[in-house]
Parts: C-alpha cells; structure tokens; sequence
C-alpha cells in the first residue's frame, strides 16, 4: 500500500470507530456487536504501530470508553481506570510475558489469571465501610454518578462486612445473566423495540436508565475483581486482595488460577474455554497479572493499560476484513457460485480467507464490492459467511463484480434457466466441473482417501471448488465449519491433499482420467517420456510408437493433452501447487518384461502394496489373464483368474512364493 493509501485507511478506521464508540457509549444504540468494534480497533492499533507517523495521540485506540452521558453528574475518579492491553493467541500472552521479564530481571514472582466478565466496568467507593457512590469508567478520569441504580443490584453490599475505617474503592463489572437476556429481549421483541446483541449492551443500557426501578427489574449482578483503594489494609498481592474483597461480602468470578508457570495458566485457559458455553455469564477472555502488588508498580502504566496485565481473549465470533477479489466457481449443476477472498483473519478460533457469497442476489443484496471492508462472522461451528459491508470505509477504488459470460472452466456461455432469477449456469452439458465421476477418479488416483463422493459434493455445493484442481487451494477453515466436519477431519483432509501435492508422473496421468489409459498404460508412458512436457509436446506417431499401446489409445492421450480446457485443468494444478516428480528409470529391474496378475486377499500385504512392488522391480500388473501373462500371484478366495491361469498354463505363485522370489 500506498502511504497515502494507507493515511486514508487509517483515517476511515478512525472516522469508523468513533462513530460505533457514540453509538454505544453516548447514545445508547450500538450497531455492532463488540466483536467487531473490536476488530476495527485492532487493525488502527497494528498500523499506527507499523506506520507511526500517522500516529495520533488523540486517536480512537487510546481511548477507554466514550464521553459520559450529561444526563448523570460527572464524576472524576480518584485514580484512572486503565483498560486492558488484549492478546488473541498463546504467542502473544508469551510475547508480553518477555516483556515484562526484561523489567524485571532475576525477580521471582507468580501470575493471577482470572475470568474476564462481558459487562459494565464500574467503581464502587466506601467511606467508613458504608456504600456513598458509584460510577461508570467513563473516559478513564471521568465516568457517571450511578449510584442509585447500582444499588438496585442485590450483590453489590450496602455496607462491607466487618468493622472498616477509611475509603475503600472496589472495582468490578456489573453484568446480565443470559438468562435474564433471554426474557428480556423476549418482551423487547414483542413491544417491537430492537433486542439487545448481548449481556454487555444490556448492562450498559440497563445501568444508564434514569429510573432505578428498571434496572431492579432487570435482575443484573456484580463481579468484584480489584481494590483500588485499601485504606490501611496490609495487602501485598492482586490474589489477596480478591481474598480481601470475599470478605467484604462481595462475589468474585468462580474460575481463578495462581502459578509461576504460564504453561498452567494456558491450560487454566483451556479449561475454562470448554465450561464458557454452560456458565450463566458473558465472558469474553481471562485476565493475567502479575501478582506482586510492589513489582505491579515497578512495571507501570504504558498508555491506557498497565504493563503488569494482559486479556486474553477467547476468539472472537465476528472480525473485519478486506475483500481482495471475488472469483466463480462451478458445481455439480453447473450454477456459478461466486467466492469471495479477504486478508486472512482470525474469527471464531481459525483464520478465515474466503467465503461463499451464493449468487448475484446476494451480492447485490450486501452491496459488497472487491476492497470493501466486510464484517465476516463464524459463529461456533458454521461456515464463514459476509454479514454486514461497511460502507463508511470505502475510499473510491472499490469495484463492482458481475456474473462472466462465459464459464471460467470450459469457456462455454453462462444463462439464467428461465424461472429461476437468482443462479447463473453453464449451458455446456459436457463441462468438467459437472463430471462428478472424474471427480471421484482423480480422487481415487492420488489415493486421498478422506475424499469420499458426499464430501466431493458438498465441497460443490458450497462453492468452494469447480475442479479436483480445485482441491489443493483448500485450507483448513474452509472444511472446519461446514456441518458435520470437525477439526479432527478437516486436519486430516488438508493434510492428505498436501501430503500429495508432490506426486509420481505415472500416477498424475493416471489421475487425468484419460480414456482407455489405465495403471499400466500410465507407467508405459511416463516411463517412455520421463517428463510430462516432452509428453504434452508429443505427436500422434510418437505415443503410436510405445509398446503395448495401440492407435486407439495414442489418438486418445493425444487428443486429450491437446484440448484447452484439459491445458487450462493442468495449468491450475500446477498453479495450485501441484508438483510432478520426474520418472525414475528402471535399470536392471529383475522383473523387467514380465507380467504379473492379482488375485486373492494376501495376508501380508494389501494388493496396492504388492503391486507397487512388481512396479518397483520393472515388472507391470495387469487386471485380466492371458497367454503373455508371467505370473499369477494368488491370495485366499482366489477366483475365475485363478482357473482361468490354469487353463493357460500360466504359473501361479502362492503368496508365500511371491515373497520368495520378491
């Protein structure tokens, strides 16, 4: 990018941010749920980082929260309230956890990691044990007198438990139950108000009433997770003081782990990961700190956050991203599903880098255009959808798509079938993308197993592919979210498809579905040629002129290696990271000029093993018995080769000869 490409960028994100931060912190109507609020701000953060001169000390990211509301009196808080830096993966807890050790040299100490709740940040100050105000983070100086609306939550206590003399300030997050969410946006529904996204807006909508008998009637709670002021308490560590606040009579989030080694607070993370579904509460991460209140403050404040914390947060179910093209596939049908490509980005636990956008009914519907700014979501185990275009973003250079004309795999002309408005399909009957069959073959022959003809279809009907060429450009999110695929067959998927982007010459010819060529056929030619250039360059004579091949079939290979659209399926293997190994010479092979045939189950090896042992030794593998036949290797349950051998007085070899002579 451009500098001033990326000036503007920057600007749009800023404009963007601070539109979405008034929407939900002044004018109490968020647009967006906070996943993508908080993408947005991610990627300012990284390119103020990346380009500091376009860096602005009054921007977006270094704001905790919006302006407070004039409604309520302003109240300046004694100490700030910091907001927390965010980390989205093990490497970057483990980034800051180097940090923090060079500022701390040789010093001994252990973390705190503790559940990050999903609500309202607020402060509750205590003179003298008993409960005199409480306020809303605000700007991080100056937040909202909501007292009386705090006092409406049963689990914030009116006075502290014991006898206590001074100013106590407890921090904590008041927050929704789902439950109470659940009957809430119920009722809003059917008054015809818009429902709340989630615990987080309905706490922060809740607590900005002016009426404190509506948040009463909203059943919220609090979570105390900090002292900012103890009096004269001797308190030494960030743990002891969640002690301290027990005491007080205040609840504290259920899930807490004290260690030394950030390998237990990751598997802490772990842990609490599979219980999030089922708690009662929104969480969105779990906070580490260092737990030694005196090293705390040698570490210090950097910005808006203190280097001695860090969030990590659990993946988030909605992200941005850029849309980097749009390309077309084709199905099984011949409809044309449109794909659209973005910036890799992380959602929902695995990165995402394109998604289906299922014809020009929905592109038009959306709006979307290539460069827009998109809000992707994959919540839970869906496939990636576009859900919202932010059109604030654009900058002018966007582009629209259309529907081609002609059929990206076989040229042909593209149509509407006359009552259907939304598909477009290909009107050759004969195109290689509805070749289910060939498909499954080309599958078959470079044994992906994992690839059965369900998965080939659904793939089609997803969009995600048009070609078995299609198959190696797939990555690991694309399979993850759709139904009935986890993260274990999706790993073995993608690995298998990779496992065999470097493949034999024999066998990738074998893979094309060439008609009349077979394993055999396949291994005569590629051991002939040797590379698959001097093959696509041969002439009708000179594949006429390799043993064991008749003219049907040479005219058959030539006709095929000459046709554009097979050119074109070649070309896009090869793009998609097909690499073809050059054919090894058989020198001296003991077996050289002999023919072998199986049949029977073989105890020691299956029949694909055997065969590539007769292949390795120069031998060929036929499928029938005749009189050329050398060998018949016979398994148990031997069949009609087997009597057929006889009649031909061809030898047949037990399995236990064939191992002898192997």
């Amino acid at each position: 990018m451009k500098d001033s490409e990326i000036k503007n960028r920057i600007g749009k994100l800023k404009d963007e941010i601070s539109r979405l931060r008034f929407a939900y912190h002044v004018d109490n109507s968020p647009t967006v749920t906070d996943d993508v609020y908080e993408s947005l701000t991610r990627e300012l953060k990284n390119l103020e980082e990346k380009y500091p001169q376009f860096a602005d000390s009054n921007s977006s990211i270094n704001r905790v929260a919006g302006a407070p509301l004039d409604v309520f009196t302003k109240v300046k808080h004694d100490s700030r309230m910091l907001s927390l830096n965010d980390a989205f993966s093990k490497e970057e807890v483990l980034d800051w956890e180097k940090r923090i050790l060079k500022l701390l040299p040789g010093k001994d100490f252990s973390y705190f990691a503790e559940l990050k709740m999903d609500g309202l940040a607020v402060s509750l100050v205590y003179q003298d044990g008993e409960f005199v105000r409480g306020a809303t983070r605000g700007d991080g100086f100056v937040g909202e007198d909501i007292t009386e609306n705090l006092k409406m939550i049963q689990t914030i206590p009116l006075k502290l438990n014991g006898n206590y003399t001074g100013v106590f300030e407890i921090r904590g997050e008041a927050v929704m139950p789902k439950r109470a969410l659940a009957k809430i946006n119920k009722e809003r529904i059917e008054n015809g108000e818009i429902p709340f996204a989630n615990t987080r807006n309905a706490a922060a909508g809740s607590l900005r009433q002016l009426d404190p008998s509506i948040v009463k009637d909203r059943h919220l709670d609090f979570f105390a997770w900090d002292l900012a002021q103890y009096a004269d308490l001797d308190i030494k560590t960030h743990s002891e003081k969640h002690q301290q606040l027990k005491e007080f009579g205040f609840q504290i989030a259920p899930y807490e782990k004290k260690s030394k080694d950030l390998g237990d607070i990751f598997t802490f993370i772990g842990e609490v990961e599979d219980i999030r579904p089922k708690f009662p509460y929104g969480t969105d991460g779990i906070v580490i700190t260092v737990d030694d209140n005196n090293l705390q403050e040698v570490l210090g404040v950097v910005g808006k956050a203190p280097r001695y914390s860090v969030a990590f947060k659990y993946p988030a179910e909605k992200a941005t991203t850029t849309v980097l093209d749009i390309t077309v596939n084709v199905g099984r049908t011949g409809v044309l599903t449109p794909l659209a490509h973005f910036v890799p980005t992380l959602v929902a636990g695995s990165t995402v880098s394109k998604a289906t956008l299922h014809n020009m009914d929905q592109i038009e519907r959306l709006d979307i255009r290539i460069g827009d700014t998109v809000v992707i979501q994959k919540a839970g185990d869906v496939i990636p959808e576009v859900v919202e275009v932010l059109t604030g973003m654009r900058n002018g250079k966007e582009k629209k798509f259309k529907m081609p004309e002609t059929c990206p795999v076989c040229n042909a002309d593209v149509e509407k079938k006359e009552g259907d408005m939304v598909a477009f399909y290909c009107t050759n009957k004969n195109c290689p993308a509805k070749n289910q069959r060939a498909m499954q073959h080309f599958v078959n022959a470079y044994e992906i197993y994992e690839i059965g003809p369900k998965i080939l279809d659904r793939l089609k009907e997803e969009g995600l592919i048009s070609d078995a060429a299609d198959l190696f450009a797939l990555e690991k999110s694309d399979l993850a979210g759709l139904e009935r695929f986890g993260e274990k067959s999706a790993d073995n998927i993608i690995e298998s498809i990779a496992s065999y982007k470097k493949i034999e010459l024999w066998r990738f010819i074998y893979a094309l579905g060439i008609l009349h060529v077979g394993e055999q056929t396949s291994h005569d030619i590629a051991d002939h040629f040797e590379t698959l250039e001097k093959i696509r360059k041969a002439s009708l004579e000179e594949i006429n002129n390799i043993e064991n091949i008749g003219p049907v079939v040479s005219e058959s290979i030539y006709n095929y290696f000459t046709h554009p659209e097979n050119t074109h399926f070649i070309e896009k293997l090869f793009a998609n990271g097909v690499v073809i190994e050059k054919a090894k010479k058989i020198e001296g092979a003991k077996w050289k000029g002999m023919t072998f045939v199986l049949t029977g189950t073989l105890s020691t090896m299956s029949r694909d093993d055997a065969k590539k042992k007769i292949l390795g030794n120069g031998g060929k593998v036929s499928s029938s018995v005749s009189a050329k036949t050398s060998y018949l290797v016979a398994g148990e349950s031997a069949g009609s080769k087997y009597t057929e051998a006889q009649k031909l007085g061809v030898k047949i070899l037990s399995e236990d000869e064939f191992l002898k002579i192997l």
